[in-house]
């Protein structure tokens, strides 16, 4: 059972990006930064979360990238302007880890555990059994179960997901109600 008053900064985060820090695009891709939109709390919530975890990556998948509707070159874009902005308003993200293969079997691809690995070899520090997902996607409660980490459901887009479910350990509205739920 996660425990969240148990959280401190020897513990890891992962973050799904779309849906969870930024409004998704139904059916379509963020593809440059002038269609990129932090919810309206992110800021506040990321602010919030530095203060707890060691480590806070983001992981996610990018088929956009990989169906060439959109460069690698528009991603780093789009990553380095978000992690500036959350930087700036007092919140980090140590890394971004992204899969733009089109192949749901890639070891990489959500829900696979592949950039949780990547993770752990980047941050030796990384203990899985130590880390938490918040994603809006039971693909992203899956790479959670199949790291061996702990999974927090934000119903951003998917508020019909039903709760209690094995994948999902913790169910919140959104990120900010996860981080507050932190202090």
């Amino acid at each position: 059972m996660l425990d969240l008053t148990k959280i401190d900064n020897t513990w890891t985060l992962f973050l799904d990006r779309d849906g969870v820090i930024n409004h998704d695009k139904d059916n379509d891709y963020i593809r440059d930064w002038n269609e990129f939109r932090f919810y309206d709390t992110t800021l506040e919530a990321m602010a919030i979360i530095e203060k707890h975890f060691g480590r806070i990556v983001v992981t996610t998948n990018q088929k956009g990238v990989g169906k060439g509707l959109m460069s690698v070159a528009d991603l780093d874009n789009i990553h380095a302007n978000m992690l500036s902005l959350i930087q700036e308003n007092g919140g980090r993200i140590d890394k971004v880890y992204y899969c733009s293969d089109l192949s749901d079997d890639s070891v990489n691809r959500k829900p696979n555990p592949g950039m949780a690995h990547q993770a752990k070899a980047d941050f030796a520090e990384v203990d899985l059994s130590k880390s938490i997902i918040v994603g809006n996607r039971i693909s992203d409660m899956g790479f959670g179960r199949n790291a061996g980490i702990y999974t927090v459901f934000v119903a951003t887009t998917h508020p019909e997901t039903p709760f209690p479910d094995p994948l999902i350990d913790l169910c919140f509205d959104d990120l900010l109600a996860f981080a507050k739920a932190l202090t």
